[in-house]
């Protein structure tokens, strides 16, 4: 049973063709984390993101030389393209001048009024729309001792301040994050802002940890948010290789019905009764479909307690049975054993379902 939610009323920007807010998709951000400069690596980094779901990927653009990689970066790139400004305006300007899709400033290192509007000037000038992304962790100190801490009010008084700088320039294409490293104090400043402005908000937990930590933490913030239907884009952000990142953002707006992408696995937890390797084979078949697109469930059970049930529900079941691994499909058993090479087996059955039913769309 899915639940109805109703999104809160956003005015739309476009990132090299993406829109954001107003309405469209919720859509799934990564970010590379090999040097700038490695114009080759940046670019199978992103495409890799990009066969895993990420719709935009930000590039950090620290220094001169990784400001010059950027034009060859957004030519090869197939999803468009951020750079990550902290402390120097004159990277940002130098972003602009290679064609970057979109920009993210960090308004606690870039405060000065001349710079925001020589910034603000040229992104009105190329139509690139800008990130204001306030984290906790670079609140200024005098909002800091204002609100007393690090704290909902405090957070969206930063984002304030460098807001006011830009509509003083006229310039409105603008997506705002606020990001804690605690879930709840992002579930409550996120409330705030979408009550108080009207700019696209783009969500996430900052500093959330390694895989499983970082996956857990932002599904709670996440989640609470987007059932609230607010947010109109998002990452995972988690330590080490972002290859996780994309997928652990669709499984977040899958299991809420927002949206779908990649196909659904579901299997049981395992007990004594497991008839088969369920972890080992769930394991398998999630690699065998990495990078299909699919709106299909394919289940895997261990034994016959709860698997026909789970078989009814899903598109293709793995079922284990005394006799070995039975295949369904369509809640319906075909009388087919699979006993070797599941993945190879998978992928065929999985490719003529989605081609025979047409649920290849996705997203």
């Amino acid at each position: 049973m899915s639940i109805s939610i109703s999104r809160s009323h956003t005015r739309q920007v476009i990132a090299g063709g993406l829109p954001i807010g107003g309405g469209a998709p919720i859509s799934v951000q990564s970010m590379t984390n090999v040097p700038t400069t490695d114009v080759e690596a940046v670019c199978n980094q992103i495409n890799m993101l990009a066969s895993r779901g990420a719709e935009i990927v930000r590039v950090a653009v620290p220094d001169r030389e990784s400001a010059a990689a950027l034009r060859s970066i957004i030519e090869r790139s197939p999803v468009p393209v951020v750079s990550d400004i902290h402390f120097d305006p004159e990277l940002a300007i130098l972003a602009l001048d290679a064609g970057i899709n979109k920009l993210r400033l960090n308004p606690g290192n870039i405060r000065r009024r001349t710079d925001i509007w020589k910034i603000s000037e040229k992104a009105s000038e190329e139509q690139v729309p800008i990130r204001i992304g306030v984290n906790s962790g670079s609140i200024p100190g005098d909002l800091r001792d204002k609100y007393g801490g690090v704290n909902r009010d405090s957070m969206w008084a930063a984002a304030q301040r460098h807001l006011v700088l830009f509509e003083e320039t006229g310039f409105q294409d603008i997506v705002l994050s606020l990001k804690s490293s605690d879930p709840m104090l992002t579930v409550e400043v996120n409330r705030l802002a979408s009550t108080e402005c009207d700019y696209p908000l783009h969500l996430g937990v900052t500093e959330a940890g390694p895989q499983l930590t970082g996956s857990v933490r932002s599904a709670v913030a996440l989640s609470v948010l987007l059932a609230e239907g607010i947010g109109d884009t998002l990452r995972v952000s988690l330590s080490g290789s972002p290859e996780k990142e994309p997928l652990v953002g669709w499984e977040i707006l899958s299991s809420l019905d927002i949206r779908r992408r990649f196909p659904r696995i579901v299997s049981c937890p395992t007990c004594a009764r497991a008839r088969i390797d369920v972890a080992g084979i769930a394991e398998s078949v999630q690699e065998s479909i990495a990078g299909k697109t699919g709106n299909i469930t394919i289940a895997v059970m261990g034994c016959e307690v709860n698997g026909p049930g789970e078989a009814r529900d899903a598109d293709i079941a793995l079922i284990g049975t005394p006799s070995g691994i039975q295949l369904f499909i369509d809640g319906k058993t075909t009388g087919e054993i699979i006993d070797s090479d599941i993945q190879g087996y998978l992928n065929g059955i999985v490719d003529s379902y989605i081609q025979r039913t047409g649920n290849n769309a996705g997203g």
